[in-house]
């Protein structure tokens, strides 16, 4: 069984050169855009298969050594599909081994992943999302793949996620395992055929809160629920570095901690919540502290970093292919550096002499130092992300107004605040502080030879950001109002791929007093539940939810319902 350091990226890139849409779903290749009445478009394949092959050269000579592709639904194929899916599937199972190939000739092996589960309409019928049955389906499709195609090197499986609303093609996931027992069941029926043809499972403990297993990713009791006794050598757990999505401010996963299985921990070089690569969000120094604390966890055998994957937003660099982000780049480097036992300031050393840059290494560790600041006090309002509020089975985003790229400034994010934030002085003054620095950063920058794009969209962005704190920590003005929607139309004017930005100052629903009562009912403090949450919001809320969802819908922004999941999945 492979049990080597593992340093895996992810390599969708290439998929997307020839997407258009206006918004962009980043959590799988987009299949159905490479499809046409008779199979795979050759111009956009061929396209695919030469920006791969630069991906790959690009990744090896970063260090790593293992990339991701999507998915398994698309290499295996049952009686229940027709002629024309089974054909399908045999040029994607061609193009894949182009691929394999490819990868190889790089030194990277190939992990494909998948969700648990996949289905179309014969698969449902097959196997009436029953976690036994597909769990057999499973084991029989799985072991024909991995003897036809010996090159893969392992799947990497995705529980407590399934395909966004937007996506079409042939399959689309559900949500299949709903508590710790079945899911348990589940990996001791599918383990005895990975470790038979020596392959690894990689298992993601990241969940959007669904169900009883919903909070996989931080409770150690789920956690043990599901993996204790499990001994295969077959398995490695991924785990995301916090105990919620990417985002800053969280503490180490503390089920880094909970046992001995083999683990690898992900982190995200393309910030999904911080402007998709379009203007500097460097992460070094908070990799650096996690990789640190690492150290007291055992057998913690790689790292899966995300440089493309994550998100709906219109901004669309393709790292290492097309228009691709020196800051996605930094950051991809700088943690491949890091877990090889390099230090951050090393790491930005190291990558201005791989990029040949004429900058010195103090002033671009100042920048950078600058561009951490920007983000953790104007991105992030720093009282609201240091606090550890969790809603049913997850913890409260960091962010709140600031989602993707959509920037939501209304008067009920104005009272879900005015809750949230006491210090609002600070809060004001954090704002003012990121805004100096980003006007700093863009002076070192051209003084110093510092590359400068997406600095000027980051401050008209964020322009908008710290003008926001005024209307939420403030009583209300008039003036802030028409001064958020002229920085809001010369914005728009001035950039095609910006943040969409939600202005409404008419007045909330709910009067403050009963938002604030709401929220103290609904948030606690901490990760252990209460008893009203074992009574109400765990039990109760998913059953008159429909009702809440009718009376508040005014209140919930229209993207919610449209994006991802949708909202409705957060109260399974």
């Amino acid at each position: 069984m492979p049990t080597e350091n593992l340093l895996i990226i992810d390599a969708i890139g290439p998929f997307f050169r020839h997407y258009k849409p206006k918004r962009i779903n980043w959590s799988k290749i987009p299949f159905s855009h490479l499809e046409n009445e008779s199979g795979l478009k050759p111009k956009v394949i061929a396209s695919a298969i030469e920006d791969f092959r630069t991906f790959c050269e690009a990744c090896s000579s970063y260090g790593y050594n293992a990339v991701t592709l999507d998915d398994v639904a698309h290499l295996i194929t049952d009686d229940s599909y027709d002629d024309s899916l089974r054909a399908k599937i045999t040029q994607y199972r061609e193009l894949f081994g182009l691929l394999i190939k490819i990868a190889n000739e790089f030194g990277l092996k190939v992990l494909f992943t998948m969700d648990v589960m996949f289905f179309n309409e014969g698969l449902l019928r097959r196997l009436s999302r029953s976690p036994d049955k597909v769990a057999l389906w499973l084991n029989e499709k799985l072991a024909e793949l991995f003897q036809d195609v010996p090159a893969i090197a392992g799947i990497v499986m995705r529980f407590g996620e399934k395909d966004g609303l937007d996506v079409q093609g042939d399959f689309k996931s559900k949500l299949l395992l709903r508590n710790a027992k079945t899911t348990r069941r589940f990996l001791q029926s599918v383990l005895p055929i990975f470790e038979q043809h020596n392959r690894l499972l990689i298992f993601r403990t990241w969940s959007v809160g669904a169900y009883s297993i919903g909070d996989l990713i931080w409770n150690p009791k789920t956690f043990n629920r599901v993996f204790d006794g499990i001994d295969s050598p077959a398995l490695v757990i991924s785990m995301k570095y916090g105990e919620s999505d990417f985002f800053r401010y969280l503490p180490l996963n503390s089920n880094f901690l909970q046992s001995d299985h083999k683990k690898i921990i992900e982190f995200q070089a393309r910030r999904e919540y911080e402007g998709f690569g379009a203007y500097p969000s460097f992460v070094g120094w908070d990799v650096e502290e996690y990789l640190t604390q690492l150290q007291s966890a055992k057998n913690v055998i790689g790292a899966s970093v995300w440089c493309q994957t994550g998100g709906w937003g219109k901004l669309r660099q393709l790292t290492f292919i097309r228009n691709s982000s020196l800051w996605v780049e930094i950051n991809t480097f700088a943690i491949a550096q890091l877990w090889n036992g390099k230090s951050c300031t090393q790491a930005i050393e190291n990558f201005l002499a791989l990029k040949q840059l004429d900058v010195s290494h103090e002033s671009m560790v100042e920048f950078l130092r600058r561009s951490d600041v920007v983000i953790k006090k104007l991105l992030c309002v720093p009282e609201l992300a240091k606090k550890q509020l969790f809603f049913r089975r997850l913890r409260l985003p960091p962010q709140l107004y600031v989602f993707w790229d959509r920037i939501i400034i209304d008067h009920t994010m104005k009272r879900i605040l005015s809750f949230l934030v006491e210090d609002r002085e600070q809060a004001l003054a954090d704002g003012r502080e990121g805004l100096e620095n980003l006007r700093q950063m863009i002076e070192i920058a051209e003084h110093n030879g510092i590359p400068s794009k997406g600095l000027n969209f980051q401050l008209a962005t964020f322009e908008i950001l710290a003008k926001a704190r005024e209307y939420f920590f403030l009583p209300y003005s008039e003036s802030v109002a028409v001064e958020l929607f002229a920085l809001k139309e010369t914005y728009k004017r001035r950039f095609k791929r910006n943040y969409s930005i939600v202005l409404n100052f008419e007045p909330a629903p709910l009067k403050k007093r009963h938002v604030h009562r709401l929220l103290a009912l609904l948030l606690r403090p901490q990760s252990k539940y209460r008893l009203i949450d074992e009574v109400v919001t765990l039990r109760a809320l998913a059953w008159i939810y429909p009702l809440v969802k009718h009376l508040g819908k005014k209140a919930t922004p229209k993207f919610a319902n449209k994006q991802a999941m949708g909202i409705d999945v957060l109260f399974k």
